[in-house]
């Protein structure tokens, strides 16, 4: 890790850089803020383009953070495997004793790796990222590839993101208050930020790639959890069949991947040595920002919301 901080400190000293969430410091990387001298960093983002080839068969998971990447690392993992482990050997499978985060890797941490997973020859890889499209690794956007984006509403995202912040923020570094939290994401400042910019990249190339780029939403996915496996299965190359249906299938894997399931199997352990498996799993609800937000908290994110994305269909109850 430490050869690949050295060789763009030069360049980071350079970028503008505004109080970081969980550490001290976020910096402006071509539009969007990262963190520094952390396994998904500015500098991940830097080697990646710098390094890493895609091939056409890849699949990528890209959210922000906290939108919901844990859950559809575990259905994606499922879905591509769904005939490895099936009947007997369901109790084998990953998912019943390790993180998603572990079965499906972010690229920006496979970087480190003295033999990352991404050089295997094995078809298709999957792969997660938090990069913004515009940032991505130049053969990634050529190869083809697909890529499934997740978005969440934002004032989901910015609750979970301030209680995750909050349990990985660096010893050095104060709390953050919620206001704080609030303040800076209402101006985009945030990990992998501005929040609007980087679900419109994705919305956009989507609308423009549709065979390349699924677009989904956190909210339509926990109100149509079935429907949406079997457009996301169809969409991955890994269709179920009328009998994989009528054998109950979908339904196998919906539970597998439940929040109940996922966060009964990480309640103890860590996936690396600072960051403990159940950080990953607090409420996994839609609509837990009514807890935190004031109602003028509420209408500043609408109205920001209502002029990012005037004319996209993406949309949720806007209460102002």
């Amino acid at each position: 890790m430490t050869l690949v901080f050295n060789r763009y400190k030069d360049r980071l000293a350079t970028l503008p850089k505004e109080k970081g969430w969980i550490t001290e410091n976020l910096y402006m990387y071509q539009g969007f803020w990262h963190q520094s001298s952390r396994r998904i960093s500015v500098e991940t983002v830097m080697a990646l383009q710098d390094t890493f080839e895609a091939h056409p068969t890849d699949i990528y998971l890209a959210t922000l953070p906290k939108s919901g990447t844990t859950w559809l690392k575990a259905l994606m993992f499922a879905l591509v495997n769904k005939n490895r482990y099936k009947h007997n050997r369901l109790s084998t499978h990953p998912l019943l004793v390790s993180n998603p985060h572990d079965c499906l890797p972010f690229i920006e941490t496979e970087i480190y790796r003295n033999t990352p997973t991404y050089i295997d020859p094995h078809s298709p890889r999957l792969f997660a990222t938090h990069i913004p499209y515009t940032s991505l690794p130049r053969s990634i956007i050529n190869s083809g590839c697909r890529v499934v984006y997740l978005c969440r509403n934002p004032k989901d995202v910015l609750v979970s993101m301030f209680h995750f912040a909050n349990k990985l923020r660096e010893k050095s570094c104060d709390v953050m208050t919620f206001e704080e939290t609030f303040e800076l994401f209402s101006r985009g400042v945030m990990p992998t930020g501005p929040y609007w910019d980087h679900v419109k990249e994705y919305h956009k190339v989507s609308v423009d790639h549709p065979d390349n780029v699924l677009f989904l939403t956190y909210e339509d996915m926990k109100k149509d959890t079935t429907n949406n496996v079997k457009r996301l299965a169809e969409f991955l190359g890994y269709p179920f069949t009328k009998k994989e249906e009528a054998e109950g299938a979908v339904q196998g894997i919906v539970e597998l991947c439940s929040f109940q399931s996922l966060s009964e199997v990480n309640k103890h352990g860590n996936l690396r040595e600072d960051i403990r498996n159940h950080a990953f799993f607090r409420e996994g609800k839609v609509g837990d920002w009514t807890n935190h937000l004031t109602d003028e908290m509420s209408c500043v994110l609408d109205e920001i919301t209502k002029e990012k994305f005037y004319g996209l269909d993406i949309s949720w109850d806007l209460s102002c």
